[in-house]
């Protein structure tokens, strides 16, 4: 950082450039809303649900996994489960 260069003078910039940043993002957003409002809207656009800020809405997803699934082993396969289990993990 050059001499004349405070640390005071940098921050102000900086905080001067976020500043415009945010306010041009703010009125981008006003003249969005603003041309929405005016537009007509199509057949395809009627029925769908929007947010405040005019993007499509996600449809709710299922809170609940899959219904689980049981198989009822006989005696033999079930002992003959066990065997190829150890077989597997090493165990003879």
């Amino acid at each position: 950082m050059p001499e004349y260069t405070t640390l005071s003078r940098t921050t102000g910039a900086t905080v001067l450039t976020l500043v415009a940043v945010a306010c041009a993002a703010g009125l981008a957003d006003v003249l969005r809303r603003r041309r929405g409002r005016t537009r007509a809207r199509g057949p395809l656009e009627a029925g769908r649900r929007h947010t405040p800020h005019g993007t499509p809405t996600i449809p709710r997803q299922r809170r609940t996994g899959p219904h689980a699934e049981a198989v009822r082993l006989t005696d033999a396969e079930r002992d003959a489960f066990a065997v190829l289990v150890r077989r597997l993990s090493g165990g003879g």
